[in-house]
């Protein structure tokens, strides 16, 4: 259900960002616009060219990282977790198999509960391609090794003992072919917007509004968006540190109130708390969090338990809400 409502807003937030601008910008265009080429400023046209190149040069790096060399970082991200991990042994609370019969791996759905890096008990949700099914380790009651990054840098931040990484040499030569194939297409709508619009005169049909340079800026606009909706949200950037390195404690809630701000039609709400550290110490702090209109009642509450990270006490989070971090 999710990855086909993730699927249809891919497609949706694509066709505003590539076929739309192209289709408005070739249904405005006007025999005028030609005849006035003469008039435009050619090394304005040339500086939005160069502006053009570096907004796609941008997009087509973003998308080798991720669709490529993400790939290859993982790797080399467990790698070194199997060196430096920090183990721990964790509690199987409930493991769902979601493969289909056949399938090369076992994959689980796992819920976990162990220490983390600072001895608080937590529970993550993961998932495990197990290729030894007959073994039947990966049920609910059994105990399993991880190994978690101390550093908390690098995704993945847990893996289990005696895990293998390696790359599928076949899906990344596809993958690669994929991100060439895109930039034929940039390259070739270069050559094809120059062949069918220079009229003789160079680079001079192009400005700010010509998909070439448009659609790069929507594209990338969208990873900006996506960046202040995290912001908005009002969770901690770090809720990953938090989880992992933070002490988990019941703070007093001093009042909340809402911000004024909106998502989804769900209020945001600040949320002023006060607690004592494990050394003592009180600390007031606040945290701002979208909350479901179901949920209300968490703004009635006399405590919340928390987490909060022992150098940086003011860096806080709801323990309910990093349970469903994985």
């Amino acid at each position: 259900m999710f990855r086909a409502l993730g699927l249809f807003w891919g497609i949706y937030m694509f066709f505003f960002a590539v076929p739309f601008p192209m289709i408005l910008y070739y249904n405005i265009k006007s025999e005028s616009d030609i005849a006035g080429l003469a008039d435009q400023n050619p090394w304005l046209a040339l500086g939005i060219l160069a502006l053009s190149l570096v907004l796609w040069g941008i997009v087509l790096t973003g998308f080798f990282r991720t669709w490529v060399l993400s790939s290859f970082i993982a790797k080399r991200n467990v790698d070194r977790l199997l060196k430096h991990g920090i183990e721990r042994e964790a509690k199987i609370l409930s493991a769902e198999k979601v493969s289909k019969e056949g399938a090369t791996y076992s994959t689980y759905h796992l819920s976990l509960s162990f220490k983390n890096l600072v001895n608080t008990e937590i529970v993550q949700k993961t998932a495990v391609n197990d290729a030894r099914p007959h073994e039947h380790r990966f049920e609910a009651g059994k105990r399993v090794n991880i190994l978690i990054d101390g550093d908390m840098k690098s995704i993945p931040y847990l893996i289990f003992s005696g895990s293998e990484a390696g790359i599928h040499i076949p899906i990344i030569s596809l993958i690669i072919l994929g991100w060439l194939a895109v930039a034929a297409v940039v390259a070739g709508y270069y050559v094809f917007s120059y062949t069918l619009e220079s009229y003789g005169m160079g680079w001079r049909f192009i400005g700010f509004l010509h998909p070439l340079t448009l659609c790069p800026l929507i594209l990338l606009g969208y990873r900006l968006l996506g960046k202040l909706l995290s912001n908005f949200t009002g969770e901690p950037e770090d809720v990953a540190l938090i989880k992992f390195k933070g002490v988990r404690t019941n703070a007093k809630l001093l009042s909340a109130n809402q911000t004024g701000t909106y998502i989804n039609e769900q209020p945001m709400v600040r949320f002023e708390l006060e607690f004592t550290d494990e050394r003592q110490q009180k600390h007031k702090t606040s945290l701002k969090k979208i909350v479901d209109l179901l949920h209300l009642d968490i703004t009635r509450q006399e405590t919340i338990d928390i987490f909060y990270l022992k150098n940086n006490p003011q860096q806080v989070a709801f323990a309910r809400d990093l349970e469903d971090i994985s």
